[in-house]
């Protein structure tokens, strides 16, 4: 596999068979939109994993990312993926670009277009080195949680939990668009919420999801290059 191209298979992507066994286990799991579990089959999570971690890319765990960032768990980003409900030819912000894994799993699933932002300069750095040059794709480093982006977003995707959704974000939506995010708990050790933000003819709503375990994305200068 070529940097050129993050949604080829790699020779050490695994077998058929261990791509298979890869997507069973997350079906097994609930997850079962098949576009995305397909996204997910062709899009090695092992490419994206930190060299340390990399045996257990295909196994359902978040894995820690340096700068304190995590890679977040297989059945996590799916759930998050299918609440975005991305359509073909459609234009996405993401907030949190991490190691590039959603980014590229989004490319695949058909946006035309993809701004990542991450607050992290050595982690956007290795995100594109693993993406690649692509049509439509930007990683940039930046405050995504004080951004406003670049016009209207059909979709917003927020890698992590936040205590409250960004105005700025939210005013960022296309008419008809869609934020997905995660809404930290409020007390203590509870489990933060799968959250989606709709655009629609009367205003915005908010619904609540599933509980997900997310790392929490806060505002600000990062502490590290």
């Amino acid at each position: 596999m070529t940097s050129a191209d993050p949604t080829s298979l790699p020779d050490d992507a695994g077998s058929p068979v261990e791509n298979a066994a890869f997507v069973l286990a997350l079906r097994e799991r609930g997850v079962r939109d098949t576009g995305i579990l397909r996204a997910m089959e062709r899009v090695p999570r092992e490419r994206f994993a930190p060299a340390a971690h990399r045996e257990l890319a295909r196994r359902d765990l978040a894995l820690p990312l340096p700068c304190g960032a995590t890679m977040t768990a297989p059945t996590t980003v799916a759930a998050m993926l299918v609440a975005l409900n991305l359509a073909p030819g459609q234009r996405v912000l993401e907030i949190g670009t991490g190691s590039g894994y959603a980014t590229a799993l989004l490319l695949q699933l058909g946006a035309a277009a993809v701004t990542s932002l991450e607050l992290y300069a050595g982690l956007a750095a290795a995100a594109r080195e693993r993406l690649g040059p692509g049509e439509g794709l930007r990683v940039l480093r930046a405050d995504g949680l004080t951004a406003r982006g670049e016009g209207a977003y059909d979709r917003i995707l927020i890698n992590g939990s936040v205590p409250s959704l960004p105005e700025g974000l939210i005013a960022a939506l296309a008419p008809g668009g869609r934020l997905v995010a995660g809404l930290a708990a409020t007390g203590r050790g509870g489990i933060g919420r799968l959250v989606t933000v709709l655009r629609g003819e009367e205003g915005v709503s908010e619904s609540l999801g599933a509980p997900l375990r997310l790392v929490p994305l806060q505002p600000g200068r990062a502490a590290h290059a």
